[in-house]
């Protein structure tokens, strides 16, 4: 079989069956979820009812995104959330909400006015009011207990106008309604459920209009096939001439790839970001090139049995079951056979079941991806950097795990990663280079050694931390110890690597240090005053870079995190002390390679001149070109006398930049040392 650029088997589009795809069930279950929770806590929290409103958002996403068979999915999921979680008026906001949303987000899906929408609320509401009519016809106690209190109600209204005697009149006529009101009630309700529907569209129309559009601006791209029919066979596939441009790029992303790949093999993929490593795992996983050939008995199938499975960078977004078995069996056909603790065992996870997803760490997480894609059977695994965001340890023991299945199973493995360490155990490796396959030469033969010659000027003390401690959900059945007893200080210039495998207190230290979380024990002091009282002299940045990015070019990102007093010649500066070029800051965010936004996160944070920077896994994804490129910038900010603070699983080249190394364990420091003796 050929897959050509115009191959409907392949085809990148929605599905058109019946079946809610994946990415259907993903969003009405969070949107749902959002939906609920909005609106038990426009429930019970006084003046908070506006969140009623707000509870539409979610689902109109869904509406706008999506077919309406998601969105009534989300509904009556929300529904029956609502009233087992807070009974019969909780679940008609849901259901309320729902509708206004769906009708809103239908419309701006369609693209259509607010007169289409007027429209729609006209028919919906006299169904609905229809509905609830012969719902109360039909359960006479029901109508009889729903009448009495429309009238106790009126009666209750025009007591409290008598009290006013300029109200007196008209609490008489008020009175005098309800004969007319229970003697016709079926008109009423139809007349006030379809009034209520109309209104309520218009003011969610009104209301929601302008964040359903700012929403739709954020681009939502999914070069992933999402289906296709015929028989699911992914390998052998042989790419010839493949290319790939991806729309409105000058430049091809891929560009004469001649590739064959057969069962039992284990295939290492590297190259620098943008070389291309992502593009090709998503043609092998099944999609288009737009030039060139690609064959194979069948289709991809991915996520189908016995097609292709991909395990992410990052593996909190590949889980989806609350417990590790749930999580196993999520999406696969009714009454597959599966051996889900054998399956865990195999991965590394014996005996761990029943345990809370949330519990997991990083590593854990990634071996739970890594073990629901086996339970698809597949014939290709594609691990698109799944190493790059857990320590040293567990990325040795999971690349030591991928090796290993295509000798257990009649499958394949292709690893993408940047790191060289990861091909010793590969079978071959494909080495790109700006789209362009190239010769694979091992990192060792073309490096030399680097030994640092910087030198720091540090000052007075900073920071101190004394006996300080941290307990999550403390005094509850779920208290987790994160740290416990760390003594630390920090000087003017300082540089700082602090150490830990997953799940060591790394990131809550960060965020103490940040004074973003309080310890629950000790003193964290910054300059002698509280740290959570100075939030803002210590800048952070987070693991995830993309995450901390909320505006849509670099100029209006920089300029935002550094607030309203900062003007276009700060924003300048501050792009020139992280070697960011000027020309950058008009470019849109999502156009960036990775280091280029951890460059822009940290020129937010230096646009404020911080006196200490903190950094959670600042080289986590990079290419060695990207790493080279951040350390060059964290050097520079230390030599201007900022105390640097590395939180990290690599101590690769860190020795430009921090003296000293502290080493985490089960949250207590366990050791401090030169970090050059730890580099070497």
């Amino acid at each position: 079989m050929t897959d050509s650029p115009t191959d409907p088997r392949i085809s990148s589009s929605p599905r058109t069956s019946s079946a809610l795809t994946p990415a259907e069930l993903a969003t009405a279950a969070v949107m749902s979820s959002f939906a609920v929770a909005l609106s038990v806590v426009a429930m019970v929290i006084p003046l908070a009812t506006a969140l009623q409103i707000v509870a539409a958002v979610p689902m109109a996403v869904v509406a706008q995104r999506h077919r309406t068979r998601a969105l009534v999915a989300a509904t009556a999921a929300g529904v029956l959330v609502a009233f087992v979680a807070a009974g019969t008026t909780t679940a008609f906001t849901v259901a309320t909400a729902a509708l206004l949303g769906g009708i809103v987000g239908r419309a701006k899906r369609k693209k259509q006015g607010l007169l289409s929408v007027l429209a729609v609320a006209s028919v919906a509401g006299p169904l609905i009011g229809l509905f609830t009519v012969g719902v109360l016809f039909l359960l006479t106690p029901l109508r009889e207990l729903f009448l009495r209190t429309i009238e106790n109600t009126i009666e209750g209204i025009a007591r409290l106008m008598s009290r006013a005697n300029f109200l007196v009149s008209a609490a008489d006529f008020l009175r005098s309604t309800v004969g007319t009101v229970l003697d016709n009630w079926w008109w009423w309700i139809l007349g006030t459920t379809t009034f209520s529907i109309v209104l309520g569209a218009f003011f969610t129309w009104l209301i929601l209009g302008a964040v359903l559009d700012r929403l739709a601006t954020i681009p939502v791209v999914d070069r992933l096939p999402t289906g296709g029919d015929g028989e699911v066979a992914p390998l052998p596939v042989r790419l010839t001439g493949v290319g790939f441009r991806y729309p409105d790029s000058r430049t091809a992303a891929l560009d004469g790839i001649d590739l064959t790949l057969d069962f039992g093999e284990f295939v290492a993929v590297v190259g620098h970001n943008g070389s291309g490593k992502s593009t090709l795992a998503r043609i092998l996983a099944g999609s288009s090139p737009t030039s060139g050939t690609v064959e194979r008995p069948g289709i991809a199938g991915l996520g189908a049995v016995n097609g292709t499975a991909i395990v992410l960078q990052r593996p909190e977004s590949q889980v989806l079951g609350s417990r590790v078995a749930d999580d196993v069996v999520w999406g696969l056909p009714s009454g597959f056979d599966i051996d889900v603790d054998a399956l865990l065992a195999e991965v590394g996870l014996d005996g761990m079941s029943a345990r809370d997803t949330s519990s997991l760490s990083g590593g854990e997480l990634q071996r739970l991806a890594v073990a629901s894609a086996l339970a698809r059977r597949p014939a290709l695994l594609i691990a698109d950097e799944a190493t790059a965001m857990i320590d040293a340890e567990g990325r040795a023991s999971l690349v030591s795990l991928l090796a290993a299945l295509p000798k257990r199973h009649p499958m394949s493995v292709v690893l993408v990663t940047h790191q060289e360490l990861e091909t010793a155990a590969a079978d071959r490796v494909i080495h790109l280079h700006d789209g362009f396959q190239v010769a694979h030469v091992p990192e060792w033969m073309r490096s030399h050694s680097f030994e640092s010659d910087f030198s720091y000027r540090t000052g007075p003390t900073l920071m101190q931390l004394r006996a300080v401690a941290h307990t999550y959900n403390r005094r509850t059945p779920w208290s987790q110890k994160a740290l416990d007893g760390i003594d630390l200080t920090i000087t003017k210039g300082d540089g700082v690597l602090i150490l830990g495998g997953n799940g060591s207190g790394k990131s809550t230290l960060a965020w103490i240090l940040a004074g973003l979380t309080k310890p629950t024990a000790g003193t964290a002091l910054f300059d002698g005053d509280d740290v959570n009282a100075n939030v803002g002299a210590v800048g952070l940045a987070f693991q995830h870079s993309r995450l901390q990015l909320q505006r849509r070019t670099v100029a209006e990102d920089i300029e935002a995190a550094g607030g309203p007093e900062i003007g276009s010649a700060k924003v300048s500066r501050a792009m020139d002390s992280v070697g960011l070029d000027r020309q950058l800051a008009g470019r849109e965010i999502d156009s960036l390679s990775g280091g280029q936004m951890r460059r822009v996160v940290i020129a937010g944070l230096v646009v404020n001149s911080p006196r200490i920077l903190v950094l959670d896994e600042p080289l986590a994804g990079l290419d060695p070109p990207g790493r080279t490129e951040i350390i060059d910038v964290l050097s520079a900010l230390r030599g201007q006398g900022i105390a640097i603070v590395v939180i990290s699983h690599d101590v690769d080249s860190m020795d430009r930049v921090c003296d000293r190394t502290i080493t985490l364990d089960a949250g207590r420091i366990v050791s401090e040392m030169s970090t050059r003796g730890v580099a070497s």
